[in-house]
């Protein structure tokens, strides 16, 4: 630590200034009053601007700002929290918000301006008494070190810290919780029906199929590679995996893994994949349409030729967003905590460290480069 102190002629006790990243005033002389005030580098992830194809390490650049750890004053901040952000998570609706956008679920980002997420954060300081100074939270923050948040209602207060904090961007945030709608509210489940995931070895495949096996389904799931297909088999425990790359026809595929058809279809891909599993499906199936991860980098969406099967076999396909069932958010979690504590629930998450390895971490999910849930650690707890 280093330590200096100047001598101003009239002062009777001179201030003292000491430096360790961070500066402390004190003034202690008649007619002053104590003044502390703490200003840290804030390293961010900016959008350099909308993106069109498939995006680039190079969209984004990573700067350095100074701020002051403070909360700003006004009636705006009246109910903010100020955040150090701990993880952040990539995920695929990420992109969408890299284009401009009109009547989207999510807004479009500010090009220069740091790109938002979902992430795991403490509170360093509040005016908001859902939040005390310590707390931890997972929800909406920016990716950069530290975030004020000026509406922090919608943020999930974590009150379970016997698990990694990092699960609260995938099996207990976001992801579980879309795995957790999709099949059990959308799709309503019977045992012994037949299940497709595809995607299934990303954030949510894993949990969905995990969820369905427990329930007592027969689970099949597709991924890009050899390796993800042995950790859908041998690690989450589906009954059968294929690597969906080395297929030249679906149809013929889900044939083959299906004989009977399909009565469950988590869709997290779109395109040909959605084609021919219409073509699978059985009467009365359900269809959970959680992504289109096979559509978001491109400029005209592909065609989807078999909607007919909609009509003939009485198939229920349906669209959700998360939010909307964030009310059932403690239910869930008592269905998946004691089976995360028990061993009886397998995540893999993919580490990226630090926040100038995000813009390639996001990058390497439209490249099916991940495997499991991919994470970026702004900080350690």
């Amino acid at each position: 630590m280093h330590i200096s102190v100047s001598i101003s002629k009239g002062i009777r006790n001179p201030p003292i200034f000491i430096s360790e990243k961070k500066r402390v005033v004190f003034f202690l002389g008649r007619g002053f009053q104590k003044m502390a005030e703490e200003e840290v580098s804030n390293k961010q992830v900016i959008l350099k601007n909308y993106v069109s194809g498939f995006p680039k390490e190079s969209d984004m650049e990573v700067k350095t700002t100074a701020l002051k750890l403070k909360l700003p004053d006004g009636g705006d901040y009246s109910a903010a929290i100020l955040v150090k952000n701990l993880y952040l998570s990539c995920d695929p609706y990420m992109r969408s918000r890299m284009r401009k956008l009109e009547g989207h679920y999510a807004e479009a980002y500010t090009p220069g301006s740091p790109i938002v997420g979902l992430g795991v954060a403490r509170v360093l300081e509040s005016n908001n008494p859902k939040f005390s100074k310590g707390d931890l939270l997972w929800g909406l923050t920016r990716w950069e070190e530290y975030s004020v948040i000026a509406d922090p209602e919608t943020r999930f207060k974590i009150h379970n810290t016997d698990v990694p904090l990092s699960y609260y961007t995938g099996i207990l945030g976001m992801p579980g919780m879309t795995a957790y709608a999709g099949f059990f509210e959308i799709c309503s489940p019977k045992k012994g029906e037949r299940v497709f995931i595809s995607a299934a070895s990303g954030a949510v495949g894993q949990l969905v199929g995990q969820f369905a096996k427990a329930f007592g389904c027969y689970v099949i799931g597709s991924a890009g590679t050899k390796e993800k297909v042995d950790l859908l088999k041998n690690k989450f425990g589906f009954d059968e995996a294929f690597n969906y790359k080395e297929e030249q026809d679906l149809n013929a595929a889900l044939k083959r893994y299906f004989p009977d058809g399909i009565d469950i279809y988590f869709e997290n891909v779109g395109g040909k994949m959605l084609d021919a599993v219409l073509l699978n499906m059985r009467v009365h199936g359900r269809i959970a349409v959680c992504g289109l991860i096979s559509q978001y980098n491109l400029e005209q969406h592909e065609g989807i030729h078999n909607l007919f099967c909609l009509i003939t076999k009485r198939i229920k396909m349906e669209g959700f967003l998360v939010f909307d069932y964030y009310h059932l958010y403690p239910k869930f979690l008592d269905m998946v905590l004691p089976q995360i504590k028990e061993g009886k629930i397998a995540y893999v998450e993919d580490i990226a460290e630090g926040l100038e390895n995000a813009p390639s971490a996001l990058i390497g999910l439209f490249s099916g480069r991940n495997v499991g849930k991919q994470v970026v650690v702004v900080a350690r707890e």
